[in-house]
């Protein structure tokens, strides 16, 4: 792996750790943004499931299957995300 490639990934993580981490700070300067740790994990585990994703679709061999899973993966945090926010499938 060269090194452009670690930092990409490297960004990549620390994105989502820093997007799980605005939350809690949020919480510390309003009563609107009251998380549980329940959001907190489900959370971590929705971010988690895509960085996941995006390393193993980022290994494929052809351009366009690269392209087609990471809007793949991106899509799926979406939808989920939506779901979870305002129940889009109620």
């Amino acid at each position: 792996m060269n090194l452009t490639a670690h930092m990409i990934r490297k960004a990549g993580w620390s994105l989502a750790a820093g997007l799980l981490l605005l939350p809690a700070i949020a919480m510390q300067f309003t009563a609107e943004m009251n998380w549980g740790p329940g959001d907190f994990l489900a959370a971590a585990l929705l971010l988690g499931t895509t960085g996941v994703i995006l390393e193993i679709v980022a290994v494929l061999p052809r351009r366009q299957w690269r392209t087609m899973g990471m809007l793949g993966g991106l899509a799926m945090l979406l939808l989920v995300w939506a779901e979870l926010a305002v129940g889009i499938f109620h």
